[in-house]
């Protein structure tokens, strides 16, 4: 049975389902690049990296030139590269460096085993938030010690410093050595190789659930390590929208032995929490709150299964859970 996920933190909350955002109003946001110009390349590591364009037979993708209609794209042999905002930094404080942060999430217990990929249905919702802070609902897969930390995090933030609005936006990060060196948001430092000629990274989600309302808008995520390349592959429901290069990591590319699945805040100056999810506790139907839904993992043999809820264990720094 699959694994519904529903988490409290305080008086505010987080997570799941979706459904893939209008893009035509924000396409505007995007500098279409040729694919082998984007920032991905400029990395030390990356200089004679080939772009992978054929993955895992076993999962259902779309073709790289398959679009529907209504969709905006870049012309052919160029990708969508969000514009940066003039003065912002790769804020990350996942160290202890930075206190006042807040988390809600499920993992596994780390018993040894491996995991190729994890994905969710993440509930949309809009939040209004101080410059300062930052709210995400995501996804990571991690693996090393703290000080040679690989972490690959994917799903939907509100973050003003970054984004320059309060606005739900799919968000990705990365890091290869503990938050020291390496690693950054989106496209910000060089990384991640995109693929989609669709603007995805750092795209706006036109449509968001209404609380109380009759529908619940989603959007499925997964990330699952390439068997033939070992490359960590990013998918936006059958899209394939880029890719982490084995190159970034050292202990990822033996898969993650950390998956975990939440919410996570960051506090303004004055130290007062911005919501998580959708700012409110589940009433009776937990469907109007935000949560994940259909919860599943790649194992070690590249098989997608539900996430054992035995094999799990939830965290909160101030929490209250309700299944």
């Amino acid at each position: 049975m699959s694994l519904h996920l529903v988490l409290c933190l305080f008086s505010y909350l987080l997570l799941t389902q979706v459904a893939e955002g209008n893009i035509d109003s924000i396409l505007k946001d995007f500098d279409c690049v040729d694919i082998y110009k984007q920032p991905a390349f400029q990395h030390p590591l990356l200089k004679h990296h080939k772009i992978q364009e054929k993955f895992s037979s076993n999962e259902k993708l779309k073709r790289k030139d398959e679009y529907q209609p209504n969709e905006k794209y870049c012309p052919k042999g160029t990708v969508p590269i969000l514009r940066q905002r003039n003065g912002t930094e790769s804020f990350h404080p996942d160290t202890v460096e930075y206190p006042g942060q807040h988390f809600a999430v499920l993992e596994n217990m780390l018993d040894g085993s491996i995991y190729r990929g994890a994905d969710a249905l993440i509930s949309l919702h809009n939040l209004t938030l101080l410059n300062n802070q930052y709210s995400k609902d995501q996804i990571w897969l991690e693996n090393g010690p703290r000080d040679q930390l690989n972490s690959i995090q994917f799903g939907l933030a509100v973050h003003p410093r970054l984004y320059g609005d309060s606005l739900t936006r799919f968000t990705i990060y990365w890091t290869g050595d503990g938050y020291k060196r390496t690693g950054c948001y989106n496209t910000k430092c060089p990384g991640f190789v995109i693929v989609s000629r669709v603007p995805l990274i750092g795209t706006i989600f036109a449509d968001t659930s209404v609380y109380g309302g009759n529908e619940t808008v989603y959007t499925n995520p997964k990330v699952f390590q390439d068997g033939f390349s070992g490359n960590w592959i990013l998918r936006i429901f059958d899209r394939v929208v880029g890719y982490w290069p084995k190159e970034l990591f050292t202990h990822l590319n033996k898969g993650a032995s950390l998956v975990r699945f939440g919410g996570n805040t960051f506090p303004s100056p004055d130290g007062f929490s911005p919501p998580m999810g959708n700012g409110y506790f589940p009433p009776h139907d937990f469907y109007k709150s935000s949560h994940f839904s259909k919860v599943k993992v790649k194992n070690s043999n590249y098989e997608t299964i539900d996430f054992e809820k035995q094999r799990t264990r939830r965290y909160a720094d101030s929490y209250q859970f309700i299944d």
